[in-house]
């Protein structure tokens, strides 16, 4: 049996990044393969864009970060910001989402417009099968997870106190610019 999941992917962080990105998610599970669509619009142009699921591994629904998540009232919600509602990120949409690699540079680059389009299909077992590995459960639960788009260009000046540094990362990979809730399409 086909199910299909969309997000609809809302701007976050828009006054600080100046630009509003925004698009759409589409994740169609069928039998042994999850097929992963996302488009993105007016992201930072030329920019490599970190995207994942973020959840909870408890199995409560995530909720999409907005402004009211800005603790420390810099201007910004930046990565750590986004967990008390959103959770912990879990599965990136990079060039192998099975395995479950988040730091790396397989990520989309959105071109001179600030778009992208960003489609894989994912051997559902063997992501399964790392998610049980990571978070205890083979259950990926989309409708209880939130997309994430993040990334903006090291030209862009953010106050000190953004942080969500990851390995060699800095807050500039990590900082989100545009979130949705995954939800179940009829």
């Amino acid at each position: 049996m086909t199910q299909k999941y969309v997000a609809k992917i809302v701007p976050l962080n828009a006054d600080g990044i100046g630009t509003s990105a925004h698009g759409e998610a589409t994740f169609t599970q069928d039998a042994d393969q999850l097929a992963i669509h996302i488009e993105m619009f007016d992201t930072p142009a030329n920019t490599q864009h970190w995207e994942h699921f973020h959840g909870f591994p408890e199995g409560q629904a995530a909720q999409i970060a907005t402004m009211a998540q800005d603790a420390n009232h810099d201007g910004f919600v930046d990565l750590p910001e986004t967990e008390a509602v959103s959770g912990t990120t879990m599965v990136p949409f990079d060039s192998a989402p099975q395995a479950m690699n988040i730091p790396n540079d397989t990520y989309p680059v959105s071109d001179a417009q600030g778009h992208f389009a960003y489609d894989i299909t994912v051997p559902l077992a063997a992501l399964q099968a790392k998610f049980k590995e990571a978070f205890g459960t083979d259950d990926l639960e989309l409708d209880k997870r939130v997309i994430y788009i993040h990334g903006v260009p090291q030209s862009l000046t953010l106050p000190d106190t953004v942080a969500g540094e990851v390995g060699t990362y800095d807050a500039h990979v990590t900082l989100p610019i545009a979130t949705g809730k995954i939800e179940k399409a009829n």
